[in-house]
């Protein structure tokens, strides 16, 4: 396996105070084992728990670590791209705060880098949630991949490898989950190369789902409509991206 020049460990936390410690500090283990110049960027949206409190001590203890804080909950979307924004490695890797995935399957991710890849795209083994969640979420799964013409086996699972530059190119405008499929669509239209990686998927120990907040399904759902207008139909991603790669040359 070949080291990587640098990486960003983005991290979204939202009422995760009982899971984020650990989580940063297996990223530490994760990180030292794939590149010597790491960073790792805990974006806190808004928590009502704990959360604050334990990231600004490990803060203090461990300078790879940077702490935002959202002072009032903007959603995933707002808090994976303020994270993005603030990452300053050539490689920047995420999963979410709430300990559902294992950091240090992170080399896994690094094994699958090839040459020409630029996003390695982490797939669930197999789904460790309730019933109803495995049923909505396979559901859900098959609905965006034919609407949105998705060709990989999870877009919805958060544990990517991207290139950093990507973002230099491609705006995301997602305040909610919605931002996966958003990402995952953009990225497949500009022609990235993606590389696929089975992950281990666990229960959730700490806090409390978001996924029955209605009104935030209600908000999910609107998104989901606009992004299908805007990317599928319109293609208004395409027409900028043409313009910006041919106001480069």
């Amino acid at each position: 396996m070949e080291r990587l020049p640098s990486v960003s460990a983005v991290f979204p936390a939202f009422n995760d105070g009982g899971t984020i410690p650990s989580m940063v500090l297996t990223a530490l283990i994760a990180l030292r084992q794939v590149t010597d110049d790491y960073e790792i960027i805990v974006v806190n949206d808004g928590s009502q728990d704990y959360t604050a409190d334990v990231l600004e001590e490990l803060a203090r203890r461990y300078p790879e670590l940077r702490v935002i804080h959202h002072e009032q909950n903007r959603g995933y979307g707002a808090a994976l791209r303020t994270g993005f924004a603030a990452a300053t490695k050539e490689w920047v890797f995420y999963t979410d705060g709430d300990a559902q995935y294992n950091p240090l399957e992170l080399v896994n991710l690094v094994r699958a880098l090839r040459d020409g890849v630029d996003v390695v795209n982490g797939y669930k083994i197999s789904r460790n949630d309730p019933i109803i969640r495995k049923i909505v979420g396979r559901l859900y799964h098959y609905f965006v991949k034919y609407t949105f013409g998705f060709k990989l086996r999870d877009v919805d699972c958060d544990f990517r490898l991207i290139r950093r530059a990507i973002f230099d190119e491609i705006p995301l405008e997602s305040d909610s989950g919605t931002i996966c499929l958003e990402m995952v669509k953009k990225f497949q239209d500009a022609g990235y190369v993606f590389a696929e990686v089975p992950v281990h998927h666990y229960h959730r120990q700490y806090g409390v789902s978001q996924f029955w907040n209605w009104r935030r399904l209600l908000r999910t759902a609107r998104q989901l409509a606009v992004l299908w207008w805007k990317l599928v139909v319109r293609r208004e991603h395409l027409r900028a991206l043409r313009a910006r790669r041919e106001g480069q040359r």
